[in-house]
């Protein structure tokens, strides 16, 4: 076996998923730098590195270095101290930071920020403060360089080692060796196939309880980012056993002892108002034998139970609760929005409003009830229903709130109805709460203030976050949950919106009556013939809705972009990156997310001499990036979903900055190189990222390569986020297959069956 030894000088290629690494190396002795190829667990620029391997030659790029083992040494030379504090792994640290530093103290360096971090104030721009901060983050990065090494041997990517040591610190390995699966608890986006690889290493027991308890949380926590609600026990108990691939009968054990920490909560399937859920010793007795009464029950996360039942009991409250004020007449209504008062906000007031039958049902409705409904597809007048509610509301003395759950769909409600809309969250007023942690600060203790609450995008909405929104009305106020039941459901649990209109215990209104200026256009029109199963109507000439005919995937990429960067920017003037969205079913493939957004990075925001960027694992952040948040960051006040540009980068600190200006208040958001993992290239998105949005433009490949995923609801969702124009490219093939698949896959959710029970 050959050994080399040199300077990482630039990282080619990384596979983060894989650790699969192409580097090159600057090796003394060796006028070229060296070629190397491996399974690396943590490689940075500017280090120094041991390799043992074999030389071969590859077919088309030539003499490389295979390695097998590497062994990471401090950086010996000037050059390599400075390359490695220049490469922004360090805060505080960035290229022109480091070649003072170097300058300052030569080859001491990296031993004075480790042991003598107080001289670094001998060096210009930096101060005490900034001193102890790179320190600080000197320590940690070797920290983290030896948990990573430790978790590589495991097969977990330096991603996922970075987010485990952000947790656990330098107790990181103890905690792992006394409890891995702590880890699928713990840490975001540690699941439990992750935890059970690294317990498996170490030993653990297969049929360990923990091990068992664990797989079942798992199958719960999966079940629940499909959108379930619950699992009927057998379910869970098969979906466990497979994810341990053996047969699992002590998988009960670990079962039992979930319930028995009232984690998991058994209830039988049919709900009804005497039901109460299982648990301690009867749970157990069912255990010990009874398969077949096992199987009738459903098995939940503690929170989900009571949130199901608990917007149950909301709901009735709320209706109970409401005393109906005197009926307002149909010929009052239309006399008060003749005045031009239906479309409320500052400045003058809009044109009179005649209200299509639907919608003067909808308004007078909301007036007499505690609850409603009011659900219908684009061009119906939802906007215009809502406004029309404010109006009479609001003429009525009336205090009226306005939520969607999002800051885009937020954004729009106040630009179309002139009063401020916020977010659920931001309504709620979720934040730090003493003794609690992150909490909403607006709950039955301390309800929010008004008359009358409407919900626009109530599709959205999941069964956790509509819990936690109707324990802070008071007593008497009005709710009206407004939205399209035929878009894609929830990306969490539950099904609500079309649960409570399922149940018919509360007034649901159905706007069906499309509007004439709505059906002038082919996006509003096509929407309503792919709901009914029927095929678009394609490329009426001066209209919005267009479809290109392709079939070879490498070629609709290559439409796609040219559409984006070159076409649709002449023929509408429409900005590239700030006005077109594509939207694909899918993240992989070669017309997914994915390989999408690393194409149009190049064609949209190619990189250019003084232009900044920054790399995290394998996703490079350039200045100018259309980037999405893709978690909910509660600290920061963004959200999965959010859609950004990157207007600074700081290779000093290791920071990136996003401005958001789509959520409800534009806002400027900094991530420091640990939390860029919560950021993805927005230039395509899937269509379950897209929801709540509205595009300009949105440009769409429907190909057989998502066959998986066409769904008539996901076509239908996509085209309706556009505005102005919806370019279709593929086959109508694809096309057909999407709009005949209409099995909307069933969500194990038992709403409807508790509002019709009334608890």
């Amino acid at each position: 076996m050959d050994e080399l030894q040199g300077l990482v000088d630039r990282i080619t290629y990384r596979d983060e998923e894989s650790l699969y690494t192409v580097a090159q190396l600057s090796v003394t002795g060796e006028r070229d730098r060296v070629t190397v190829v491996g399974t690396f667990p943590a490689i940075f620029v500017g280090e120094q590195v041991e390799l043992s391997g074999e030389w071969s030659v590859h077919p088309k790029h030539g003499k490389q270095f295979k390695a097998e083992t590497v062994k990471t040494l401090r950086p010996a030379t000037l050059e390599g101290i400075e390359k490695y504090l220049a490469s922004s792994l360090i805060k505080g640290i960035g290229p022109v930071t480091a070649k003072q530093m170097v300058k300052a103290f030569g080859k001491d360096t990296l031993r004075i920020i480790e042991e003598e971090p107080e001289r670094l104030t001998e060096v210009s721009g930096i101060g005490e403060v900034k001193a102890r901060t790179i320190a600080e983050a000197f320590r940690e990065q070797r920290g983290i360089q030896g948990v990573m090494l430790f978790l590589a041997s495991h097969n977990v990517s330096p991603a996922y080692s970075t987010r485990i040591f952000q947790v656990y610190g330098d107790e990181t390995v103890a905690v792992l060796q006394d409890n891995p699966y702590r880890l699928a608890e713990d840490v975001h986006g540690i699941g439990f196939r992750i935890a059970d690889k690294i317990a498996r290493d170490m030993g653990v027991d297969l049929e360990s309880p923990a091990r068992g308890s664990a797989a079942i949380r798992f199958a719960l926590e999966e079940a629940g980012g499909q959108g379930h609600v619950y699992l009927p026990e057998d379910l869970l108990l098969q979906r466990a056993s497979e994810v341990l691939s053996g047969d699992g009968q002590w998988l009960r054990e670990g079962l039992r002892r979930l319930v028995a920490a009232e984690e998991v909560i058994l209830e039988e399937e049919k709900a009804d108002s005497g039901g109460e859920a299982a648990g301690g010793d009867d749970a157990g007795d069912a255990d010990d034998g009874d398969d077949r009464a096992a199987a009738q029950r459903a098995a939940y996360f503690a929170p989900y139970f009571h949130a199901e039942r608990g917007v149950a009991k909301e709901l009735r409250r709320l209706q109970r609760g409401f005393s109906a004020p005197k009926p307002v007449k149909e010929e009052d209504l239309r006399a008060l929005l003749s005045g031009g008062s239906a479309r409320p906000g500052p400045g003058p007031r809009g044109d009179a409003v005649e209200l299509a039958k639907g919608q003067l049902q909808a308004v007078l409705t909301a007036w007499q009830k505690g609850v409603l409904v009011v659900t219908g597809g684009p061009g119906t007048g939802k906007t215009t229903t809502i406004n029309s509610m404010i109006s009479l509301f609001e003429a009525r003395g009336a205090k009226v709130l306005l939520t969607a759950p999002t800051g885009r769909a937020a954004k729009r409600m106040t630009e179309t109805s002139g009063r401020d809309a916020k977010t659920i969250h931001r309504l709620l007023e979720y934040g730090y709460v003493p003794g609690e942690g992150m909490a909403f600060k607006r709950n039955r203790d301390n309800p929010l203030r008004g008359d009358v609450l409407v919900v626009d995008e109530v599709s959205m909405v999941d069964l956790l976050l509509m819990y936690n929104l109707l324990k802070a009305l008071p007593d008497g106020m009005r709710v009206v949950f407004v939205g399209d039941a035929d878009q894609l459901p929830s990306v969490g649990a539950g099904n609500v919106l079309k649960d409570l209109i399922a149940a018919n215990t509360v007034p649901v209104v159905r706007l069906r009556e499309v509007f004439r200026q709505a059906a002038e256009s082919m996006i509003v029109v096509n929407a309503h013939r792919i709901n009914k199963g029927e095929f678009p109507a394609l490329n009426k000439q001066e209209k919005d809705f267009f479809f290109i005919a392709e079939e070879d995937p490498e070629r609709i990429r290559r439409i796609l972009i040219g559409l984006c960067a070159e076409r649709l920017p002449r023929f509408g003037q429409w900005d590239p990156v700030d006005d077109i969205q594509v939207l694909t079913p899918m993240r992989r493939t070669v017309i997914g997310v994915e390989a999408l957004n690393d194409e149009m990075q190049q064609h949209l925001n190619p990189g250019a001499p003084g232009k900044p960027e920054l790399t995290f694992g394998s996703r490079l952040f350039r200045l100018g990036d259309k980037v999405m948040q893709v978690v909910n960051n509660y600290d920061k006040d963004v959200f999965n979903g959010d859609t950004g540009r990157v207007v600074r980068i700081d290779l000093e600190e290791g920071e990136i900055a996003v401005e958001f200006p789509a959520t409800e208040a534009s806002k400027r958001v900094i991530y420091d190189r640990p939390q860029l993992d919560e950021l993805v290239l927005a230039y395509a998105v899937s269509v379950h990222k897209s929801q709540g949005s509205e595009y300009p433009v949105v440009v769409m490949p429907v190909s057989t390569q998502h066959y998986m995923l066409l769904q008539r609801n996901l076509l239908y969702t996509a085209i309706t986020r556009a505005k102005d124009l919806v370019v279709l490219v593929g086959t109508k093939k694809a096309l057909w297959i999407a709009i005949n698949n209409n099995k909307v896959q069933d969500r194990y959710t038992k709403l409807a069956q508790r509002l019709q029970a009334g608890w």
